[in-house]
């Protein structure tokens, strides 16, 4: 019987949490992962349900066997349960499953039945997997941010004024990965279906944090299409889902075709099948999709509305723990008021200190693992930082001269269910002492790369377990 996880327990269960790192100063500590917004670690009950699926691992969907049985069986149930946890219809949503949001939103772009003058809404607080694949399917016009990164709602009315009809999809991101903002989406629905268009939602970083209801498709509020994956939310195995209305797909050929796509081919003829397998080429990663399914079990026995509260109260502890240290600037959430309206996701820079130099710091001389630079949403971060447009060309000018080196970037540390208030407190200790410039090494950027690292000094120096010797 698997036990129930809870806010107070989950720690726990997590794999690898307690894994010790050696810091710069040659003293050890457990490790910190302030880095879930790109990607979380494991749950334990998830490889635990993958050990005890595994020996009964065979075809889906065509085999006879008794073990093709049992694996078809399990890999529907999972199917069925990413599906409801977003609240998807059986009867009208199909549940698409392949690699990641990324592709499901690439899978989006390449079947959505656009007419020839069709637009393309989307926001510039997208993540690229929601902006890029729509550059090439349509014309895509921008809806703007304000200065503290939250969507233009007045602009998005502006724009589906301007072009009405024309107007077939608006994509939008359910939460920013970058200041951790929540959209109102069902509210965005409503404008969007005024005008005849469809919605998609990005709900990677969302679907982790807060209860998602993709709504009856008679409500004027409901979201057509979304996409999300299970590698945010503990279990990191490569499978990531289009859940749609199925009308929001062609129904010719589909992008990639080959078995399993098709009920019959003749030398002259193909009889594509329903959805979703038409668009599910080759064998599916039903490991992965039983995984997911286990880790959205586990959220929802501690639920989605304790998750929001415990990790808004890590970055109120944070904010609290910065307050009047000069030099320290947060975008997004910088008011503790407001906290429970955003994810726990922190954003900010140090003045005087490269990007790439704090998160560097951090990790070998606090053992804590953030994300710096541009996090795929690039036009995000320029608009945050006020770049202008002729500073953005010299950007660019200076990208071909000398590489990725000369970005531009803010530092993130995105929160967990696993995280702790005694973390945050270590992470504050360390910013602290950047800011007071008594950190332990010297510290040098790759001239390639513009990542830093102390002179003299690299992880393998510095000692470490991994990786194991091989065990065959």
């Amino acid at each position: 019987m698997r036990n129930k996880l809870t806010l107070e327990n989950a720690r726990q269960y997590i794999t690898g949490v307690d894994e010790q790192v050696t810091l710069l100063s040659g003293s050890r500590r457990t490790y910190i992962n302030f880095d879930n917004a790109s990607s979380t670690p494991t749950l334990q009950p998830v490889l635990d349900r993958i050990n005890q699926f595994m020996p009964f691992y065979a075809s889906v969907g065509r085999g006879s066997g008794y073990k093709s049985h049992i694996a078809t069986e399990e890999f529907e149930s999972a199917r069925i349960t990413i599906g409801a946890f977003v609240g998807a219809r059986p009867q009208s949503h199909s549940v698409i499953l392949g690699k990641n949001t990324t592709e499901a939103l690439n899978k989006l772009a390449n079947r959505f039945p656009f007419s020839e003058d069709g637009i393309v809404l989307t926001s510039l607080m997208e993540h690229h997997s929601n902006d890029l694949p729509w550059r090439k399917a349509a014309e895509v016009k921008f809806i703007q941010v304000h200065e503290d990164g939250t969507i233009d709602l007045e602009h998005l009315k502006t724009l589906l004024r301007e072009y009405g009809r024309r107007v077939e999809l608006v994509a939008i991101t359910g939460a920013s990965n970058v200041t951790g903002t929540v959209n109102p989406i069902h509210a965005i629905a409503r404008m969007v279906h005024d005008v005849g268009a469809r919605i998609v939602v990005d709900a990677a970083q969302l679907a982790p944090h807060r209860a998602i209801d993709m709504g009856s498709p008679d409500d004027p509020e409901h979201i057509d299409c979304l996409a999300y994956t299970g590698h945010k939310m503990y279990a990191p195995f490569g499978v990531g889902a289009l859940v749609t209305l199925r009308d929001c797909l062609r129904d010719d050929a589909p992008d990639v075709v080959g078995g399993g796509t098709v009920d019959f081919v003749t030398e002259r003829d193909v009889f594509w099948s329903g959805l979703p397998n038409r668009e599910e080429a080759g064998t599916p990663n039903i490991v992965g999709a039983i995984a997911w399914a286990e880790a959205i079990r586990c959220l929802q026995d501690i639920g989605l509305d304790a998750i929001a509260e415990h990790e808004s109260s890590l970055a109120v502890r944070f904010l609290q723990g910065i307050d009047g240290i000069d030099g320290v600037r947060v975008y997004g959430l910088s008011d503790i008021a407001k906290a429970s309206e955003y994810l726990g996701v922190i954003t900010f820079a140090i003045d005087g200190f490269h990007h790439k130099l704090v998160s560097a710091i951090l990790g070998y001389e606090g053992g804590i693992g953030v994300r710096s630079g541009l996090f795929c949403a690039h036009p995000y971060l320029l608009r945050l930082q006020q770049i202008t447009e002729a500073q953005q060309a010299e950007i660019a000018e200076a990208l071909a001269v000398n590489g990725v080196s000369t970005l531009p970037g803010l530092v993130r540390a995105s929160f967990g269910i696993y995280n702790t208030e005694s973390e945050i407190d270590s992470f504050v200790d360390v910013v602290k002492l950047i800011v007071a410039k008594d950190t332990y090494g010297e510290y040098k950027a790759d001239p390639v790369s513009g990542d830093y690292q102390p002179v003299g000094y690299s992880w393998a120096k510095l000692g470490t377990d991994f990786p194991p010797q091989p065990g065959c």
